[in-house]
């Protein structure tokens, strides 16, 4: 057995991994470079399979120390599946998008009958947010409400975008939310329309996994000014309705933040990602090192309850009627 949990059997260039119950950060730090431990002393290897048959519980963070060692599977061209997995594990390998990169052998699933569980079961909760019927009640009242208020604005806002920046009116961009799983987040348009690709040419004033510039050229004037007031978060509220999001919570990364992350960063994708969160009422034009967006997090995670909610809406409300407001 691993310092992971994993318990490690080789035959015939076979290589077994059997993961624990409950595959979460302090077993997936240890596991993040796995293979590349376990190859040089199973050269033989011609196979792997991971075996799930015990694991009750895998969360974003277990996911993400899955990521390196399939890549390094395919990289030395050794195939790579999992074997007897869950209904709950099976999920969150679909969420993230993971179960085409490692197929179920199928057939599988019942042969430990402690895994014999509904196929219409949800992954184990990674969060008690996650789950809580308040929370998304104030998700999708707050989601209505703000829908009406976009509604009402969107034809002043929309014409101002276009008058000062030919193009489209919303901006989408595929993000990551509870357990990896990607969705499109939709935003006013406050760049210019080839923004993307002018990303390069900006200097990048964070550090870490993200990317921010205080005085980003590519920033058009109306956006400037939806930026400051959070306008073009308006459409946003869509993602709330549909529950890709919720109203408070952490930051949505991109994939290509994700791609960046140590196996501890994956606990920000425990919960849903808000539209606001402790980095909004904290400076979020300020905050520069990554280190404290995940701390931001965290904090977030750690003291959630729904009152906590209600406290952070109210906080998000003062800073975007102040003159701090917005971000860059």
């Amino acid at each position: 057995m691993t310092s992971s949990g994993v318990t490690v059997t080789s035959h015939r260039g076979l290589l077994l991994l059997g993961f624990p119950r409950r595959f979460t950060v302090a077993e997936a730090v240890r596991f993040r470079q796995g293979l590349e431990e376990l190859l040089p002393r199973y050269p033989d290897t011609r196979r792997i399979v991971l075996d799930f048959s015990r694991t009750e519980l895998i969360d974003s963070s277990g996911l993400g120390s899955l990521i390196p060692n399939l890549k390094l599977a395919r990289a030395r061209q050794i195939p790579l599946e999992a074997w007897s997995a869950g209904a709950q594990v099976k999920l969150a390998l679909s969420l993230m998008g993971l179960d085409q990169a490692l197929p179920v052998v199928v057939g599988s699933e019942g042969l430990n009958p402690a895994q014999a569980v509904n196929t219409k079961e949800r992954p184990a909760i990674t969060h008690p947010s996650v789950r809580s019927l308040p929370k998304r009640l104030l998700d999708i009242v707050g989601a209505l409400v703000g829908l009406a208020i976009t509604l009402l604005l969107f034809p002043f806002l929309a014409l101002a975008i276009r008058l000062d920046s030919p193009g489209p009116i919303l901006f989408g961009q595929v993000r990551l939310g509870w357990m990896g799983r990607r969705f499109r987040l939709w935003k006013l348009r406050s760049m210019v329309v080839n923004a993307e690709a002018l990303r390069t040419s900006v200097r990048n004033e964070a550090t870490g996994a993200f990317f921010k510039n205080a005085n980003d050229p590519r920033i058009t004037r109306v956006g400037r000014f939806l930026r400051r007031t959070s306008l073009d978060e308006l459409p946003q509220f869509w993602n709330v309705l549909i529950g890709d999001m919720s109203l408070v919570g952490t930051r949505p990364p991109t994939p290509d933040e994700v791609d960046r992350y140590a196996v501890p960063n994956w606990q920000r994708l425990d919960v849903r990602p808000g539209l606001t969160g402790e980095w909004q009422v904290n400076g979020r034009s300020k905050v520069l090192d990554f280190e404290d967006v995940i701390r931001l997090d965290l904090r977030y995670q750690e003291n959630w309850s729904f009152a906590y909610d209600l406290k952070l809406i109210l906080k998000t409300l003062a800073v975007i009627f102040s003159t701090r407001s917005g971000a860059s």
